[in-house]
């Protein structure tokens, strides 16, 4: 059974776990506000916000319940669009109205819920703030400026004074309900319980599931009508720490809960903008590093990225565990080193001294919120001496597998910096790689990219040492 709360309603369903929850609430509770469109996430016309109880307040996440499972509804609070209704517009509606933001009318529903999901953020946002929040929302026939304008007004009228809930429901902005949310959460027992428990699915290898941004849009038959076993909720499974020197993420810790960690942004390089490159804000809240990882797509911007930081897995199956070296977890394409029960636990790498430097670069049809026609992470230190004392480099759209370039690694590393020896690492990395052509790009434009890529992490961790423009191609 799967308990939760649906605006101001408590529902209790023993509908499948694995079932979408647009189509539960489309077609089970009448609610219509919400759009079936994409089914992938893409566009947010499906945008709804899940509500989770942390201590005495809920935090709210703007999440696209197309590719949501039911069974992560599980304790939750979901807001729909008409849980946000009142008798009269909310100010983000009039907003947007009166800055002509809404012309067909189909997609405002979820631009209204993802903008006003970022007024429950505990701070009062801005328009920068009020702008990412709708970056995965998409408008076919209005026209975004008038949508930004609406998104600066609000950040102009956002009440100062004493800003939080209690400000938001005085002005209109929520409905009088939220404030009682966090005691209706708490009082649902056991917040984590979804779908099926472990008992129920011994019998059989269960299958794991993760925010399912990736499942539900691949095999969303084969997950409603699988003995789930979900794990987005599973307080075992989550956080950002450091233990020992080492960077322990749990495996349903999300793209934005590594976002907001500093420690994990301290390892990254600002001037990167490694987030921007994901997906969208609603995706970013429901992906889980574990379900990229085991979605083993050769372009995984994630598994690219611990690759490069030399990243080892933690694998458990109830009773027992084991750890083994990202790089070695794939085998071939989409098959890797895990047993059906097992799932992934936490990934975890030794934190990088300040000396290192690391890099994140990718191509994409788009330069954001796009996937990748080639992808590529390394860490480097070189030394006083100009010589290479750590050489990590990966790269994903090259091969068969999210690639560690083992062979370029290895011919780097110990040697003297200069433009001969680059020249030689990337003739060694184009004997490394095995690109195809496919709908991101020719073979022989993945080579190029690559390449290129490659030595931009050398441009930022050289530091004038050697002119690594010279080595770049044209154009």
């Amino acid at each position: 059974m799967i308990e939760f709360y649906l605006n101001e309603r408590k529902i209790r369903t023993d509908a499948p776990p694995g079932a979408g929850l647009l189509g539960f609430i489309r077609k089970e509770q009448g609610l219509k506000g919400a759009k079936l469109v994409c089914q992938e996430g893409e566009c947010a016309a499906c945008a709804v916000l899940v509500g989770a109880l942390k201590g005495d307040s809920v935090q709210y996440r703007s999440m696209c319940s197309c590719i949501m499972p039911l069974a992560n509804a599980q304790g939750r609070h979901v807001v729909t669009i008409e849980g946000i209704n009142g008798a009269e517009l909310t100010p983000v509606q009039q907003a947007i109205a009166d800055c002509h933001g809404s012309q067909c009318g189909f997609c405002t529903p979820g631009f209204v819920v993802s903008l006003t999901g970022t007024l429950l953020g505990g701070r009062r946002p801005g328009y920068g703030q009020l702008r990412q929040a709708i970056d995965g929302n998409i408008c076919r026939c209005t026209g975004y400026k008038s949508i930004e304008r609406a998104a600066q007004r609000i950040a102009e009228e956002l009440p100062a004074a004493d800003y939080g809930l209690e400000a938001l429901i005085r002005e209109g902005y929520l409905p009088a309900y939220f404030r009682d949310m966090a005691a209706r959460l708490a009082a649902i027992a056991d917040p984590t319980r979804q779908g099926l428990p472990e008992e129920e699915t011994a019998s059989a290898a269960p299958l794991f599931l993760g925010g399912g941004t990736d499942l539900l849009v691949q095999a969303p038959r084969k997950v409603q009508h699988s003995a789930v076993q979900p794990v987005f909720n599973q307080p075992a499974l989550k956080g950002v720490r450091e233990e020992g020197g080492r960077c322990i993420i749990g495996a349903a810790a999300t793209a934005t809960d590594l976002q907001e960690s500093e420690l994990f942004q301290s390892v990254l390089n600002p001037a990167d903008g490694f987030f921007h490159l994901l997906s969208s804000t609603p995706i970013r809240n429901m992906s889980t590093v574990g379900g990229n990882l085991i979605n083993a797509s050769p372009i995984g911007d994630f598994t690219i990225l611990f690759l490069a930081l030399d990243s080892d897995v933690r694998l458990q199956d109830g009773r027992r565990e084991r750890t083994l070296p990202l790089k070695d977890f794939y085998l071939d394409y989409k098959k890797m080193d895990r047993r059906p029960e097992e799932r992934l636990a936490a990934i975890e790498f030794d934190m990088p001294k300040k000396s290192l430097c690391f890099s994140f670069e990718k191509v994409s049809a788009r330069r954001n919120l796009d996937i990748a026609s080639v992808n590529t992470a390394a860490l480097l230190e070189i030394g006083g001496d100009g010589a290479i004392r750590t050489a990590h480099l990966s790269a994903g759209g090259v091969g068969p597998i999210p690639m560690y370039l083992r062979r370029t690694a290895a011919f780097l590393k110990g040697e003297l910096l200069d433009e001969e020896l680059l020249k030689a690492a990337l003739a060694a990395m184009q004997e490394e790689i095995a690109p195809i052509s496919d709908a991101r790009g020719s073979a022989e434009y993945k080579r190029l990219l690559l390449r290129q890529l490659v030595l931009a992490h050398f441009q930022k961790a050289a530091a004038g040492r050697v002119d690594v423009g010279s080595l770049a191609l044209p154009g």
